[in-house]
């Protein structure tokens, strides 16, 4: 196999789901295969990652337009590898992560632009590049049905959570938000539509009676995401039951799994559930919707709802929030559902695809 380059344009993005993928893959093929490179454009965020993979800074552009006009031609005749959704539609000697077929299954989530552009590119993907991984059963089903990629393209590959392991605690959050010594229940995400914290705010509204707080945690970004109109972003806005907290750090989220009571995982559509993973790692128990990937990747582990059922939600949090059991037996089985999830395995089984595929 010629020198495998990988695509290190999420070193120019923040950290979520996706990126935290490519990070953590990343970090271990640097090891794993000494020759690898990592090409990325100008604009890095983070410089001591990129250091640490050895990163070439290549072309003049940026985004999209680096990624497909300059990319391709820095790769010397290497298969390319591209682990956050997007490639070179031109190539066809590379393989391509697509973590889910959300701009397909539910497009009011994200901007005209954004959704028309990753529909085209995800087809052209599928049709043209040697393989596809994607991150659950439920999202290659998808894919095949809604992006007309070939079944013998995809490839399963699952997520680690244990980079939450590794991650220091920063206790500074529970005071600034007035959260230190009371019970409360944690989600995270963005204000995406499909992330449904519409639904999570309309029932943390009607148990405004009950003695714990919700707090959620994340951002969103306008150029991508259509945001929910009900759902307030504003990270400075708070009232007596509930705390928008914002963007976190990793040391900031370690911290506010570990006090929080459970941790709450809404979302009508998922094409993995990082969340909910990590909070299982750091045992904190679980409360899910029953929809996507979230039955098949969290298993026995997670207390179910039905998303779409707003009184069905709130009955299972007054379960959860009054039964010390319950909580404890989540628990026990969540940190077991976890530690099948390492990113040793992940990056294992990147590794025999790309051997598999390029030889």
């Amino acid at each position: 196999m010629s020198r495998l380059v990988v695509n290190a344009r999420f070193l120019t993005q923040p950290i979520t789901g996706v990126q935290r993928h490519a990070v953590e893959v990343s970090r271990r093929l640097r090891h794993m295969l000494p020759n690898v490179r990592f090409v990325t454009p100008g604009g890095v965020l983070h410089a001591d990652l990129a250091c640490e993979l050895g990163a070439e800074q290549v072309g003049r552009t940026h985004g999209h337009l680096w990624e497909q006009a300059e990319l391709p031609r820095y790769l010397d005749g290497a298969p390319l590898l591209s682990l956050c959704n997007a490639a070179p539609i031109a190539l066809t000697r590379q393989i391509v992560t697509i973590h889910d077929a959300a701009p397909f299954s539910v497009p009011q989530a994200y901007s005209r632009p954004f959704r028309t552009w990753y529909r085209f590119m995800i087809r052209a993907l599928g049709q043209r590049s040697s393989a596809i991984m994607t991150d659950s059963k439920f999202s290659a089903d998808e894919l095949m049905r809604r992006a007309d990629i070939p079944t013998d393209k995809l490839t399963v590959v699952p997520l680690g959570c244990d980079h939450i392991l590794a991650t220091g605690r920063n206790q500074a959050v529970l005071d600034r938000h007035e959260l230190r010594g009371r019970r409360y229940l944690l989600a995270v995400g963005s204000s995406s539509p499909h992330k449904n914290y519409a639904a999570l705010l309309r029932v943390a509204r009607h148990m405004s009676n009950q003695p714990f707080l919700f707090v959620i945690a994340g951002g969103t970004s306008a150029r991508v995401h259509a945001i929910e109109d009900e759902v307030d972003a504003n990270p400075g806005r708070s009232d007596s039951h509930i705390r928008h907290v914002g963007r976190v750090t990793d040391a900031e989220l370690r911290t506010l799994y570990e006090h929080a009571d459970g941790y709450v995982h809404p979302s009508y559509y998922e094409g993995f559930g990082l969340p909910p993973l990590e909070a299982m790692a750091l045992g904190c128990p679980v409360m899910s919707a029953r929809a996507g990937s979230l039955p098949e990747v969290l298993s026995d582990g997670a207390l179910y709802f039905d998303p779409h059922d707003d009184a069905d939600m709130a009955a299972a949090i007054a379960r959860f929030m009054d039964d010390a059991v319950l909580r404890d037996r989540l628990r026990d089985r969540g940190l077991i559902r976890a530690a099948a999830h390492s990113w040793d395995r992940t990056a294992q089984e990147v590794l025999a695809l790309v051997r598999a595929t390029f030889g």
